[in-house]
């Protein structure tokens, strides 16, 4: 988590900068980071760590993006924003399993097994915040595409699931 986050992080800062550079103090600092974040919580074994430090990354990714679509590509908040909630969203549901799981167990064997599934807030989480993180994909390669200016198009397969297409802009 930890490392594919700083390079969401790594993507979404370096965005609008030409083809083919690379920011070397961004990359070694997201390393370090991840590097010192694997050490400490090796050594510590304590997941409130591992999560604050998690926390940090999706903040600062949630800032960048709120930077992008307020300042530079506003047409963007639709897909920017519904990444976001979709994300927080599973969120919040894997926070209240975590502090209902005893209430919610019992909850389940009382119910059918139609409703017991869907109180599966852990597994609620894994899919929600899945399907946001493939949202804020599509985020940041529109944004990209555009700076590099190619002309982004969102299609939907199969009428539900979004894709990016793109060409480039034709020199007039």
């Amino acid at each position: 988590m930890i490392y594919s986050c700083c390079i969401f992080v790594y993507c979404m800062f370096e965005c609008f900068k030409t083809k083919n550079s690379v920011n070397y103090h961004l990359l070694f600092t997201l390393v370090l980071f991840s590097l010192i974040v694997t050490t400490v919580y090796l050594k510590v074994k304590e997941p409130v760590f591992h999560q604050v430090m998690y926390g940090m990354l999706v903040f600062t990714l949630v800032v960048r993006s709120i930077y992008i679509v307020t300042w530079v590509y506003p047409w963007l908040r639709g897909l920017g924003y519904t990444s976001l909630g979709v994300f927080l969203l599973g969120f919040l549901l894997w926070n209240i399993d975590n502090i209902f799981c005893d209430s919610l167990r019992n909850f389940r064997k009382k119910v059918p097994p139609i409703i017991s599934v869907t109180t599966q807030f852990h597994a609620w989480w894994h899919i929600l915040t899945g399907l946001g993180s493939y949202l804020h994909i599509l985020f940041s390669l529109y944004t990209r595409t555009l700076y590099l200016r190619y002309r982004p198009k969102v299609k939907f397969l199969f009428g539900i699931w979004p894709v990016i297409l793109f060409e480039p802009l034709r020199k007039q």
